[in-house]
């Protein structure tokens, strides 16, 4: 796509488009009377009694630049306005009074010699205080959804006509499968039986891109719901339906970069809204990111590497966005405000965390955390690298003194340390004494418990893959993923045993279609119906975990302590509350008789305790007797 005459692109659907901003009731620019030119406005509504008063608009329609705007409203005022450097961009800073009242406010812009035009834009009335908006920390338990392969609720927005990719294919693995936000609607009993008390789906906004658009990481529309996955009213409705079950929804965000065929892309506002923008327009090859996502913290990085680490773009159907533009990063930081206040969020997940500017992304999680003080972001730093993590998290001493604003950010070390430990042979180095040598780290975060920890996610092989298809050894992971002190994270399907063996890497097998999610499926997840033994097993035996986890103050605010593992047996214990969890992670294929004296100072010697799986008890005297390998979970009655 090249630019060519000036003119804003806004978009295949204007009648959906319309709809979604609210706006416009005007003469034509044309002067033609009674016809109604197309204008965008970004954000579509705003809100009174925000803690940030001011709010910047972006205006985008033919000529609009050459235009100064007026506003009669009391407590709004216009403090300036900027033509974009394209024709078709207007940027207008408003200033909202404390006294300033929900109500339609009537924009006014103005150019000599040519017919005005007026703008109705909504100011709301918040829903709830910002106090209010609660996000998810470790007493949650996240469920990770890629929506197009979940459920199809609705079949009839399979297909839209005028959008670039058409028609569903599930034998395609790269494909669109036709999972939507109704399909997860419909499947939110199931979500909260099972014990998840927050969801995190994939990104729903428009993705009219051409192929492969199901994932959702290229997004063209930062404020449409794409269409093949519902509307803005059902993406709300998720949201309170979720709520009413006691599970927050967390919202996909990316600030890094857009899909190529979003809207602007024909017609950009300024010569530095994307990086390497004049490469792009003059058609020459898109430069790539090195992916050196250490020169954030290296106090040796060349200026070169951390350029292109910064400008350079993700893929080639992602151009990279430049946040050192001013008008781009305040469109950013109201963006995900905008969806925050909309969907009464409870979280925010943020995509490929270091690439952006990283002084932009401490301005973006700032305004964020001060606009909802008890809100949650984690971002993803795919390092395995502790110190890396760490250093994005907010209260980190580091040694340039950046300070992120985020609350978590994604366990990627304790991840790969537990594959590790698991599959690998026991010895002094290897095997269950990496995950203690693992857990060590913990000094190196501010808040250990604040990290998201997971088996896997839509990027990497399926947590059963990685384990050699070993129900013991998914047992042992579950189990110290939820009781370990993190904010946990599973994958939809994990509890199905869901697994991409056959071609391990692959994404787009990575993110199989749940069983039951489409009509006419023979294995049912959701019912059980036509899962085998052990697929049902491990569903009952996750379930049971969660349900146990919600009630559990050692595992919600528990201390921990854990003992150097010995003869493949490494125990973990929390305490809180009067109540001790026991962890056993035992890799012996035959029985084992664990000698109880070395464990003394958990105070348990004589008391009885319940196994969490099976209801059976146990007195803690002197030697415990474990009959197989896998995880074994117990508390005080």
């Amino acid at each position: 796509m090249r630019r060519g005459k000036t003119r804003c692109f806004c978009g295949s659907q204007p009648l959906l488009f319309l709809f979604l901003i609210g706006i416009l009731h005007m003469a034509g620019i044309n002067g033609a009377k009674g016809q109604q030119p197309e204008i965008r406005v970004e954000p579509p509504n705003w809100w009174v009694g925000m803690r940030d008063s001011n709010l910047q608009l972006m205006l985008c329609g033919e000529e609009l630049a050459h235009y100064s705007p007026e506003v009669h409203y009391e407590g709004l005022a216009v403090e300036s306005w900027h033509p974009g450097a394209s024709p078709n961009y207007l940027f207008i800073d408003l200033s909202l009074s404390p006294q300033v009242r929900p109500g339609k406010v009537l924009l006014s812009l103005r150019r000599s010699g040519h017919p005005g035009i007026k703008l109705e834009y909504e100011l709301k009335k918040r829903d709830k205080e910002a106090d209010a908006y609660k996000g998810f920390d470790a007493t949650d338990v996240i469920y990770l959804i890629t929506p197009d392969r979940f459920a199809n609720g609705n079949p009839d927005n399979d297909v839209i006509p005028g959008m670039k990719e058409q028609g569903v294919d599930r034998t395609d693995d790269y494909a669109r499968h036709g999972g939507d936000i109704r399909g997860m609607i419909d499947h939110l009993d199931y979500i909260a039986g099972m014990g998840f008390t927050a969801i995190w789906p994939g990104p729903l906004l428009t993705n009219d891109m051409p192929r492969t658009s199901y994932h959702g990481y290229a997004i063209t529309d930062f404020y449409e719901v794409d269409p093949r996955f519902g509307t803005l009213e059902e993406y709300s409705e998720l949201s309170r339906e979720a709520r009413s079950r006691g599970v927050k929804l967390i919202m996909d965000q990316v600030v890094n970069h857009c899909g190529l065929t979003h809207w602007w892309m024909a017609d950009l506002p300024f010569p530095d809204w994307i990086h390497y923008q004049r490469e792009y327009l003059e058609g020459k090859p898109f430069t790539v990111t090195n992916h050196r996502r250490t020169v954030n913290q290296d106090p040796y990085a060349s200026r070169a590497d951390r350029e292109l680490m910064n400008r350079g773009w993700f893929v080639p159907s992602m151009p990279d966005l430049n946040q050192d533009n001013p008008f781009l990063a305040t469109y950013l930081i109201q963006n995900s405000i905008w969806w925050v206040e909309t969907l009464q969020l409870g979280g925010i997940r943020q995509d490929t965390y270091p690439y952006p500017d990283k002084e932009f992304m401490a301005l973006w999680a700032r305004a964020i955390m001060e606009e909802y003080p008890n809100f949650s972001i984690v971002g993803e730093e795919w390092s395995y690298n502790p110190l890396l993590v760490g250093y994005w998290q907010h209260g980190a001493h580091n040694r340039d003194a950046y300070q992120s604003y985020l609350r978590s950010t994604m366990d990627f070390p304790l991840q790969q340390t537990l594959i590790n430990a698991l599959r690998k042979a026991e010895k002094w180095d290897s095997g269950l004494n990496m995950l203690y040598e693992g857990l060590a780290n913990d000094f190196n975060y501010p808040r250990p418990a604040d990290l998201l920890f997971f088996g896997d996610n839509h990027d990497m092989d399926r947590l059963f893959t990685q384990l050699g298809e070993s129900v013991s050894l998914m047992e042992m992971a579950l189990a110290f993923i939820l009781t370990t002190p993190r904010i946990p994270q599973i994958y939809y399907g994990t509890e199905l045993l869901m697994q991409n063996s056959e071609k391990p890497g692959d994404h787009g097998l990575i993110r199989t279609d749940f069983p039951g999610g489409w009509a006419g499926d023979t294995k049912n997840g959701f019912t059980g119906k036509g899962l085998n033994e052990a697929e049902a097993q491990m569903q009952e035996y996750l379930r049971r975990i969660l349900i146990f986890r919600k009630q559990s103050p050692a595992i919600l605010e528990g201390n921990l302590v854990h003992f150097a593992p010995e003869d493949r047996v490494y125990l973990l214990a929390r305490s809180h509350g009067g109540q001790t969890v026991v962890v056993i992670l035992n890799k012996n294929q035959d029985p084992v008789s664990l000698p109880l004296d070395r464990f003394e100072e958990l105070g348990l010697d004589g008391v009885t305790l319940r196994n969490v799986i099976t209801d059976d008890t146990i007195s803690w005297t002197e030697r415990l007797t474990l009959k197989g390998p896998g995880a074994f979970i117990f508390t005080t009655m």
